[in-house]
């Protein structure tokens, strides 16, 4: 596959800020474009997203440096040569850039080309990215994971937990279990205005209201799904993340936003086991602070046979972190986001070795997000059967669900839904 040229621009993410878009044309005439998004949430070891630093333009946030490095640096490294497949060319730009994190070129100018040369191959071999992409024999479509209550850092609010998520499982099909999931969020909107509350939603589609309690945002959220004629756990589970690492200070975990108290790893733990005996809880993600192996160990000791225990910030998705986790018995899945490592080939070499030690994979998109739905293809490719990407409203997550409907109607009977057993030692009702 001979790259004729690579083109990069600035553009602008779901929040309004910079980031990368590349396209990609071959000789073939073959073209393939993708946009690269940005986390406000972020692990500490993640591959490191270049921006400007110039504050009289977007406050720092431009991408114009990122931009010019796929323009000069990479196209001269690629263009003209003959590349045989996605992992040389994700090499040449490792190789090129030569650092830990691709801080020299940028992991977002990385990783716009790495995804843009995917999609380019695609349309020259006249496939669909998820069949290109395709890890598998067997397809299988997603349980959607929504966030429909946002809080942390996500919002503002007096919510300390990031995410509250809905997995509508029992369904036959992707289709039924989207039309579930958009149900019973709209059917939160009403049980949140019949208690007075604000319906105004956060950075990922999801409602920021101010609560009695980060409990009752449970609460509020099991009120939804039987309003919406469904039976919590059997038919529609819960899945958090409250992105613990945010509230992680002087080894311990501040609940910023509602009492202001301190809780010990422990404590935290105790938290989580309660809210899992309690309630229909089959996901929890970054549950203890990337900087709490301890906390983490015995996190997993106590609930890892009972619920799936996703590293997100502790992992990020990287193969090396992911191998201490898994000797250190850390978690029993993996968060998956592509710009956290920079590349599609190291993800899903990361992938890969979550699967060979009995991790799941839990692909998600970022806070500040696009209209670009390869993570759709990612997820359908690569068999995670689970997917994070917002909420029952804004385009730019709705357009993922959208993706993976046509997806379905392309595979037709080939296509199995993922359901409840997606989730590791599934706890429901």
């Amino acid at each position: 596959m001979m790259i004729k040229s690579i083109k990069a621009q600035e553009v602008l993410d779901s929040r309004g800020n910079p980031t990368v878009e590349t396209e990609i044309t071959l000789t073939s005439g073959a073209k393939g474009r993708a946009i690269v998004p940005s986390g406000a949430s972020t692990g500490e070891r993640e591959a490191a997203e270049l921006r400007d630093g110039d504050k009289t333009r977007f406050f720092g946030k431009g991408v114009l440096k990122a931009v010019a490095n796929v323009n000069s640096d990479i196209a001269d490294a690629l263009c003209g040569k003959k590349i045989n497949d996605q992992r040389e060319l994700d090499t040449i730009m490792i190789n090129l850039d030569g650092t830990p994190n691709k801080s020299k070129l940028g992991a977002n100018a990385i990783l716009s080309v790495s995804l843009a040369y995917a999609k380019a191959c695609a349309n020259k071999k006249e496939e669909a990215l998820f069949q290109h992409l395709a890890q598998q024999d067997k397809y299988v479509l997603p349980v959607p994971c929504m966030n429909v209550i946002n809080g942390g850092v996500h919002a503002d609010n007096n919510i300390d937990f990031q995410e509250f998520m809905i997995a509508p499982h029992n369904a036959p099909n992707f289709e039924t279990a989207i039309r579930m999931g958009i149900e019973t969020f709209h059917s939160l909107k009403k049980v949140l205005q019949a208690k007075g509350y604000n319906t105004a939603v956060g950075d990922e589609g999801g409602f920021a209201p101010n609560l009695k309690s980060n409990e009752e945002a449970i609460e509020v959220i099991l009120e939804a799904i039987t309003a919406a004629g469904y039976v919590p756990g059997k038919d529609i589970s819960i899945c958090l993340d409250p992105a613990s690492s945010e509230m992680w200070k002087e080894n311990k975990y501040h609940f910023f936003k509602s009492d202001g108290s301190y809780k010990s790893s422990e404590e935290m733990v105790a938290i989580w086991e309660d809210w899992i005996n309690k309630y229909p809880i089959v996901l929890l993600e970054d549950g203890m602070a990337e900087n709490d192996w301890k906390g983490w160990q015995i996190l997993t000791e106590k609930l890892g046979d009972k619920v799936e225990l996703v590293g997100d910030d502790i992992f990020c998705t990287n193969a090396k972190i992911l191998q201490e986790g898994i000797d250190k018995k850390v978690a029993n899945s993996i968060l998956i986001k592509l710009n956290q490592i920079g590349t599609l080939s190291e993800t899903i070499d990361t992938m890969k070795l979550a699967k060979d030690n009995g991790y799941n994979c839990f692909v998600s998109h970022r806070s500040g997000e696009t209209e670009d739905t390869t993570i759709a293809d990612f997820t359908v490719a690569l068999g995670a059967g689970h997917l994070k990407t917002g909420s029952g409203c804004r385009s730019e997550r709705i357009s993922k669900f959208n993706q993976l409907l046509r997806i379905e109607r392309i595979l037709g009977d080939k296509a199995e839904f993922a359901g409840i057993k997606t989730f590791k030692n599934q706890y429901v009702c």
